[in-house]
């Protein structure tokens, strides 16, 4: 089965240096790799210029605005929390309206718009309040101007963040044909994004940190136009979708439809159900599944639904097949994606606690360099971009595999091994802070620094950052694989949902605990936050059972079980 076919497109190519427009049709070949490096350049300039402000803004918060600590953390939740959820929002517009180039295009330019006011509130003093003196109480609060030119572009470079972040993940696997090169290239993006956010977080944070705010924001600003640019140059190359008006629309037609016909009879006649405004051909035109059989009653005619010309009269009493065989397939996939849900809040919880873990272990290297509490963090970025290249480069094994086991290597498999290497890395996590409480105990629990190298936090974020490195791909190729054609941008921005979802999720967990439980104190040394990672490693392995659950009854939509939905073609075309 080929996604490219489905669809509608007009390819960019070149002639003479002029663009010439024409119509892909299911004949067509996508450009495929000559759109790569601008895609994955366009992609990775964009992470980091994304992460080159978000990363250390709490710090920027704290000292250069005067914001309390706490205040500062809800402000940077809110935005992590936004840029994971408002993709959503983008792949809409993109899949309605825009379609993903236009959208990423004109996100990225309002990222940059966004970054410039940040970059000028570190670069002009008359926009940021008076530094704190010594004493708390010398602090002066930011005027109305200034917290207005802050926010101001918090909320654009917040909601260009957003509308890239997806949407170009799409846009790339739509230039080519087979699942393998789709499930090459989202292997590919992933490595970019983490290996940029990795250089972001340590290059530019360290240039904020040592050298000057407004030189790293404006970095940042100069990484995302560079990106721009980048994704601009390469338009000759690429397939556009075209837009098929907004699918969101069409799924909440169907259940409208289907309510307001819920006392009709479903007809034995399959010839009485509406497949579109052209004459029904037998061979193409199949008649709705006898799953979710209520929703049937959407596509079924009466007198009054159509017009002479067979097209639909009222939208909201009579849809197509195809129109209910599109939302049956996003609710068949709800219970997978919920699975995914649970699989990111303990990762969301671990993050944020490992900061914490940080700050009161030894964090030197060598008697001069102390490493920052918040760079623990890219040794998930980094474990994840070397796993994502390993994956790529044992492709060629799949085929050993499958003559080993007798099946091939599938999608949920892959997803299935980041469950479990997200489950280890809790496990691993409780028996190492097990041993810094025991050696903070040892010593004066109350002393700043624990006699212990935070480096023994490695491994923990290393299984984290593996285990992503199978799941968050693998998510990506399912919800895009099997998703109907006219939501592939919703497809890929279910994953950001289930980031931001998760990320709200893990804060409300965690206040949920330091108010039941005295596991989470201000001081951990005098806490058990090693409960906690065991109660999330017993969550997980409950959730675990429930998405093998989940992906053993899973039909595709084209009715294959999950074990015929290969990871890449390598293991047999579908």
């Amino acid at each position: 089965m080929e996604r490219s076919g489905s669809s509608k497109a007009k390819c960019v190519t070149g002639n003479n240096g002029e663009a010439e427009l024409k119509l892909c049709n299911a004949e067509s070949r996508r450009p495929g790799w000559i759109t790569f490096p601008f895609i994955i350049g366009s992609a990775a300039l964009w992470t980091m210029g994304g992460t080159g402000w978000m990363t250390n803004f709490i710090l920027y918060l704290i000292k250069e605005f005067n914001v309390n600590q706490i205040d500062a953390a809800q402000i940077y939740n809110v935005i992590n929390g936004c840029v994971s959820l408002l993709p959503i929002l983008g792949a809409v517009i993109a899949d309605s309206v825009l379609g993903c180039f236009l959208v990423a295009s004109i996100s990225s330019f309002v990222a940059s718009m966004g970054i410039v006011l940040l970059s000028l509130t570190a670069t002009l003093n008359s926009l940021r309040p008076e530094p704190c003196g010594n004493k708390s109480s010398s602090c002066k609060a930011p005027s109305f101007l200034q917290f207005f030119v802050l926010y101001t572009g918090v909320v654009l470079a917040t909601l260009g963040a957003s509308g890239v972040r997806f949407t170009t993940a799409t846009f790339g696997a739509n230039q080519f044909e087979s699942h393998k090169d789709q499930s090459t290239f989202f292997n590919w993006f992933f490595f970019a994004a983490y290996a940029t956010y990795a250089l972001s977080s340590t290059l530019i944070v360290y240039i904020e940190d040592n050298v000057s705010w407004a030189l790293g924001f404006w970095l940042s600003v100069a990484a995302n136009l560079i990106g721009l640019a980048v994704f601009v140059a390469g338009n000759r190359y690429y397939c556009h979708e075209t837009p098929q008006g907004s699918p969101l629309l069409s799924l909440a037609r169907v259940v409208v439809a289907s309510f307001r016909k819920r006392k009709l009879q479903l007809p034995l006649n399959t010839d009485e159900f509406y497949y579109g405004q052209h004459e029904r051909n037998k061979e193409v035109d199949i008649p709705p599944k006898k799953n979710f059989r209520f929703l049937n009653r959407a596509a079924v005619k009466i007198d009054g639904d159509t017009k002479s010309d067979n097209s639909i009269a009222e939208p909201w009493r009579l849809c197509s097949v195809q129109q209910v065989e599109d939302l049956k397939c996003v609710i068949k996939m709800l219970p997978l994606w919920s699975s995914a849900i649970f699989l990111s809040t303990p990762i969301a919880v671990q993050t944020s606690m490992i900061v914490l873990q940080a700050l009161t272990m030894d964090r030197h290297l060598g008697p001069h360099f102390m490493i920052p509490a918040s760079s623990f963090l890219v040794m998930i970025m980094i474990s994840a971009s070397v796993s994502l290249a390993l994956i790529d480069h044992f492709r060629s094994t799949f085929p050993l595999w499958k003559k080993i086991t007798g099946l091939p290597p599938t999608v949920f498999l892959r997803i299935g091994v980041g469950h479990l290497l997200s489950v280890l890395s809790l496990i691993v996590a409780a028996l190492i802070e097990s041993f810094r409480l025991r050696t903070a105990h040892l010593h004066n629990v109350d002393t700043p620094t624990v006699p212990m190298s935070a480096l023994w936090l490695s491994p923990q974020l290393i299984l984290v950052g593996i285990g992503e490195a199978f799941h968050f791909p693998g998510q990506v190729s399912l919800y895009f694989r099997e998703f109907p054609v006219n939501l592939s941008n919703s497809a890929t921005a279910m994953v950001s949902a289930i980031i931001g979802i998760s990320f709200y999720l893990s804060t409300v967990l965690v206040d949920l605990v330091r108010r039941s439980t005295g596991w989470l104190p201000e001081n951990l040394n005098n806490g058990r936050l090693d409960r906690m990672y065991w109660l999330l490693a017993g969550a997980g392995m409950v959730n675990f059972g429930y998405y093998l659950v989940c992906a053993t009854l899973y039909k595709g939509k084209d009715e294959s079980s999950s074990s015929s939905l290969p990871m890449t073609d390598d293991a047999g075309e579908k």
